[in-house]
């Protein structure tokens, strides 16, 4: 089993957004995937009270309670448990980043949000993680390069010392629409770009975690 937590000490930068999507494309016979909601705010659990299937499984609870619930989920045969976590509250951040395989630090290009992500890099640092940053919310590509805001990004994010992500998950219309219906892009548009990117972004962090 491997888990996977996806943290950033900004709001709004889609952490929500990746933990319903990865929870979809890292599903498979046999390999059963678990969702924790530790935010407060419980969008996570919102998304899955909509939906109507009845997978991924998911677990409303707070991130110090992780270290007792997960070895159980091992036990009983799941595959991968995945980890919504708070914008702001840095011990809750801090015990999930702990559990984790791997840590997910998504940032949208903008300069505000790339600002913040030293400070998540710093606590993962803490507890002794390598988190891997990923671009979200960017501008679609249109040609054969990526946009000057996401290559910028990326550069800024390698200076700060970060381990970047190759696949970037652009804004696009499909996400909102799946979300509010209680499902994903696979679900809703199955060939569209946003399910092959979230495609693309679930086979990188695969190759990391050695799985």
């Amino acid at each position: 089993m491997r888990t996977i937590t996806i943290a950033a000490r900004k709001g709004g930068v889609g952490k929500t957004t990746l933990a319903t999507h990865l929870s979809f494309v890292a599903a498979g016979p046999g390999r059963p995937v678990l969702l924790f909601d530790t935010d407060p705010q419980r969008s996570l659990k919102w998304w899955w009270d909509l939906r109507a299937a009845e997978t991924p499984a998911m677990v409303e609870c707070e991130a110090r309670e992780l270290s007792k619930i997960i070895p159980v989920a091992k036990q009983e045969g799941v595959a991968f448990t995945i980890v919504d976590t708070p914008p702001h509250a840095e011990r809750s951040i801090a015990e999930a980043m702990r559990i984790a395989d791997l840590v997910i630090v998504p940032t949208r290009p903008g300069p505000f949000d790339l600002a913040s992500v030293a400070a998540t890099l710093d606590l993962a640092g803490r507890v002794g993680k390598q988190p891997v940053a990923v671009i979200n919310h960017a501008p679609p590509r249109t040609g054969a390069n990526e946009p000057t805001i996401v290559s910028e990004a990326r550069e800024t994010l390698k200076r700060m010392g970060a381990t970047v992500a190759d696949a970037v998950i652009s804004q696009r219309v499909a996400l909102s629409h799946s979300i509010i219906g209680g499902r994903t892009v696979h679900e809703y548009d199955p060939t569209g770009k946003a399910a092959s990117e979230m495609e693309a972004l679930w086979a990188e962090m695969q190759h990391r975690m050695a799985v």
